[in-house]
């Protein structure tokens, strides 16, 4: 069994404890033992950076660039042996394992071109004979804080635009998935990029997450992960007047009109709402179907639903792998009773199994969970599960689905299955999320493009694409007389 240290000013090193990184699929592989820091070690991660950020900000761009690029093709050339490694750990299925390492390389081939698009703007002055430059530069040292169901795919896309505009990086990734994010940094570490500029910092959120937040020498903090946590760190942001960024939970609708096609909008469902394992923030466990397709719906996706493979991650013909952790299947066999306690029907699944591996040693398996005849006002209706378990909520109309998708503290993504270009044009315009998704799986989301939400889900700036320079830059105008 390897041990993995922390990395801090170029340097390898250990944390004052370790912790075992477990396979959810196979409870007796142990990948891995993994530093945990403590502050002392935060400390240092985050004094690094500061000495290394004044010739880090004003380098070359096409340095800069350069190394992104590294980075980028060692990810891709490495995708499948990365992506059993994230596979292992998570429990997503390998396919999807291997599809979100291709996706963090292309996150960083995007970044290096960036490096060379940043732009500015050249005005006059309304005064005669004095020029004017409005410029982006780098906000500092930028604490990223990356939760455990997207590994690699949601460090890369912190990572990558905070050092493509001359930031620098302390990372403290989940606690419960360390070995994608070791291994990112490890790829980083050869990358030519000079010491103190990215260092990777792990253990408990309750340790070097706080730490992390507040410490002094951090300019800004993004963060993906629950709205708890994420209002916490908004309020220690504001006291100490640092830059902030939030991703956090979604309750996401998925609306089947009358006209849809059903096969279709069958399988846009089951993808959203259960591959994956629901673990994902954009998935779909509020689906709302007009009455007139209800019946049928339902009779449909519970024969798709059984035609799902639960089983190893790594195996081959698996479609939906473990949930991650002990906690978080307790969390979502919990929610199934309160469905039930709460009048909705099981439709289908929701039961702990058991899928032995060759070594016989158990998982944290569990079968798709559905409701029908749900109601908005349940609690598996209005709160983020964050597992497969979906509820058919059922409304008579267009109008009432819109009004019924809208209906949440969240407002992530949100999609529509219909075959009319009216509703879907109006509901593009009114729905009250930051992403739309027409006959598509609300989860699954391009790289190059903004990602994030409203309301409760996100605050701040965007994330990914060029918007991301919003968060990662900060704008200087400077005036000239000629």
């Amino acid at each position: 069994m390897s041990e993995h240290n922390n990395f801090i000013n170029g340097q390898w090193v250990a944390g004052n404890s370790t912790s075992a990184n477990l396979n959810p699929s196979n409870l007796a592989d142990v990948i891995g033992e993994y530093a945990q820091a403590d502050a002392t070690g935060l400390n240092a991660a985050v004094q690094a950076a500061q000495a290394a950020f004044p010739a880090w900000s004003t380098s070359g761009i096409q340095a800069r660039s350069d190394a992104l690029d590294k980075i980028g093709s060692e990810i891709l050339a490495r995708r499948e042996e990365l992506g059993t490694l994230l596979s292992r750990e998570e429990g997503k299925t390998r396919a999807e394992g291997i599809g979100e390492v291709a996706r963090a390389g292309q996150i960083f081939k995007f970044f290096a071109g960036e490096c060379l698009r940043l732009s500015g703007e050249t005005l006059p002055s309304v005064r005669p004979g004095i020029g004017v430059e409005i410029t982006r530069e780098p906000v500092g040292v930028i604490g990223l804080i990356t939760p455990w169901n997207f590994p690699i795919a949601i460090p890369a896309w912190k990572i990558a635009p905070a050092l493509a505009f001359g930031n620098c990086v302390v990372l403290k990734p989940a606690d419960l998935v360390p070995g994608s994010a070791w291994a990112l940094a490890e790829i980083i570490s050869r990358s030519g990029i000079p010491a103190g500029v990215f260092n990777l910092v792990m253990g408990p959120g309750r340790v070097i997450g706080d730490a992390l937040v507040n410490h002094p020498g951090i300019n800004a903090i993004s963060f993906t992960g629950s709205v708890g946590v994420g209002s916490r760190i908004a309020e220690a942001c504001a006291k100490n007047l640092k830059k902030v960024q939030l991703e956090m939970g979604g309750k996401n609708p998925q609306v089947i009109l009358d006209d849809a096609d059903l096969t279709q909008a069958v399988e846009l469902s089951a993808q959203s709402a259960f591959y994956s394992t629901g673990q994902r923030c954009t998935a779909s466990s509020r689906l709302i179907v007009t009455e007139g397709i209800y019946p049928a719906f339902v009779k449909a996706l519970q024969e798709r639903m059984a035609r799902i493979k639960v089983g190893d991650a790594l195996a081959a013909g698996t479609d939906i792998g473990p949930v991650s952790s002990q906690a978080q299947l307790e969390q979502d066999l919990s929610y199934v009773e309160i469905g039930k306690s709460e009048g909705a029907t099981l439709a289908f699944g929701g039961e702990r199994i058991q899928c032995h591996t060759g070594s016989g040693a158990e998982g944290y398996f569990m079968t798709p969970a559905l409701f029908s005849e749900s109601t908005a006002a349940m609690r598996i209706s209005r709160e983020e599960i964050f597992g497969p378990v979906a509820s058919i909520i059922r409304v008579k109309d267009y109008e009432a689905a819109l009004a019924m998708a809208n209906d949440t503290p969240f407002g992530l993504s949100a999609g529509i299955a219909t075959t009319s270009l009216k509703y879907a044009t109006h509901f593009k315009r009114h729905s009250q999320a930051g992403m739309v998704m027409v006959n598509l799986p609300t989860a699954g989301v391009d790289y190059h493009v903004p990602f994030g939400g409203r309301k409760g889900s996100s605050y701040g700036p965007r994330e990914q694409g060029k918007y991301a320079q919003e968060f990662f830059t900060m704008v200087k105008t400077a005036y000239t007389l000629a």
